[in-house]
């Protein structure tokens, strides 16, 4: 989780998302899981999009499998769930699915270690 050759590590407010994915994929897997993510691909007029059919628009970012499947989505900086992602928390709390919101702050504050280690519902993160 560095900001690159020569840097220092970066303040926890400034951590990329994609640093925080790195991150947790690799800590899923130190602690056994399987994990899926759906990477961005740039489209012909040079914008990045997650290609999916469907609903998948807002699906979470990464599903983790190992005795229980588990949803997360990945947030920095107060950045906010968008109406899509939103649904998506929404149907898989109801249908008893896990889901998580993980952000920066929750990554250095133990909530994801909670959730890997197999607390069902870990205390919100502060």
């Amino acid at each position: 989780m560095g900001g690159g050759a020569g840097a220092g590590p970066r303040p926890m407010d400034s951590m990329r998302e994609k640093e925080l994915q790195e991150a947790v994929i690799e800590m899923a897997h130190a602690f056994g899981w399987l994990v899926a993510h759906f990477r961005t691909a740039m489209n012909r007029r040079g914008s990045y999009m997650t290609p999916v059919g469907a609903d998948g628009k807002g699906f979470p970012d990464l599903c983790l499998v190992r005795e229980r499947v588990v949803f997360l989505e990945l947030k920095v900086r107060y950045r906010q769930l968008t109406e899509e992602q939103s649904l998506w928390r929404d149907r898989i709390q109801a249908a008893g699915g896990e889901w998580h919101l993980v952000t920066d702050r929750a990554w250095h504050n133990g909530y994801l270690d909670d959730v890997l280690i197999g607390y069902r519902h870990p205390p919100t993160p502060a």
